[in-house]
């Protein structure tokens, strides 16, 4: 053989070895090399909203009893008070807040703002707990046109299902809907200028005791067995995939805390009550916390399969032109894990964690 007819041959053996040897690393590369993690361990700190209502009794009594300081260990937990859900959702998308009990609307909404990016529905907390107090002169729905009707901000999920119940009631436009802090439309409500308010839990047991309402509907009565998600438990995407351990501590101590609520109800209502108190200033009177106790079933199963239903609601109620997607909303697996370890049945996304 010629060292003509050599040199290619060499030639043409080394570019086969380099690219054999380029190929087997991309191949392993891709087979072989981990995905990179974003996992940074235990947070510094936890910044947790929630809201001073019977309908957030879970994260109460965690906070009461100290079950999420307990489960966060070198975590320092810092809660801060909403009044309703767009509040708290600012803070969320804003990244001044980390996690937040907060109700279903304004969960969906903050999924739907941030294009299915931003938060993640890692829990439930309550079911039911909302109802539409009157004045004792109000008996049927068509009584209500002309009327003023009260929700505690426009958007969140009362004010959701008071526009949705209006709406099939072909009374939009004809009731004048306002919104108001809780506290306000008590007032208002005694002062006679407004005539309707759809609340959460106490807020709805307090007109109904302290200022004479009646109720001219139950929201459960609208749900298939009663149940709905009034309060669930959402958590920023980035946190969860930073801090994964963190969220299943926090996760721990809200089963500790609906652990407590439903084994003893006359603690968990000491334990609301108290908290309100720091919050609001003034504890409930025995009587209405009773009854708003009544109204609620504390769970944490966020009823996923009711969520679709629920972003249909918003374009019923006129809140938003088309359904917000909640495919891939939920990721209740490190829920699951913790209710897993305490010997508890697994919750269903209902197709929910996947898109």
């Amino acid at each position: 053989m010629s060292i003509h007819s050599i040199r290619p041959v060499r030639l043409l053996a080394a570019v086969l070895a380099l690219s054999a040897a380029v190929t087997g690393c991309s191949r392993a590369d891709r087979d072989e090399a981990p995905v990179a993690s974003t996992d940074k361990g235990p947070a510094t700190e936890l910044r947790l909203g929630y809201f001073p209502n019977v309908t957030h009794a879970a994260a109460l009594v965690g906070l009461d009893q100290g079950l999420f300081t307990k489960e966060l260990g070198s975590t320092k937990l810092v809660p801060t008070k909403f009044n309703a859900g767009p509040e708290a959702v600012g803070a969320l998308l804003g990244g001044s807040l980390d996690a937040s009990f907060i109700g279903s609307g304004p969960a969906i909404n903050a999924y739907a703002k941030s294009n299915g990016e931003a938060v993640r529905l890692i829990a439930g907390t309550t079911s039911g707990g909302a109802q539409l107090v009157v004045k004792p002169t109000i008996t049927k729905p068509a009584d209500l046109a002309g009327k003023t009707v009260v929700t505690p901000q426009l958007g969140n999920t009362q004010d959701v299902s008071l526009k949705k119940w209006l709406a099939e009631n072909k009374l939009t436009g004809k009731v004048k809907v306002t919104n108001l802090e809780n506290a306000q439309t008590l007032d208002a409500f005694k002062q006679g200028d407004v005539d309707a308010a759809w609340l959460p839990e106490p807020w709805s047991s307090r007109l109904v005791l302290d200022a004479g309402a009646k109720v001219l509907l139950d929201e459960a009565s609208l749900w298939p067995d009663g149940k709905f998600p009034t309060t669930v438990l959402i958590v920023r995407t980035q946190f969860l995939q930073e801090h994964p351990e963190t969220v299943k501590a926090l996760l721990s101590g809200l089963v500790s805390a609906i652990d407590f609520a439903t084994t003893d109800k006359a603690a968990a209502e000491t334990a609301v009550n108290k908290q309100l108190k720091e919050a609001t200033g003034k504890a409930l009177q025995p009587a209405v916390i009773d009854r708003a106790f009544q109204n609620i079933q504390i769970t944490a199963d966020p009823i996923a399969s009711t969520f679709p239903q629920l972003a249909k609601d918003q374009v019923t109620a006129g809140i938003a032109k088309e359904a917000p997607a909640v495919a891939g909303f939920a990721d209740l697996g490190p829920l699951n894990d913790v209710l897993s370890k305490a010997g508890k049945p697994a919750v269903d996304a209902a197709g929910l964690d996947t898109k």
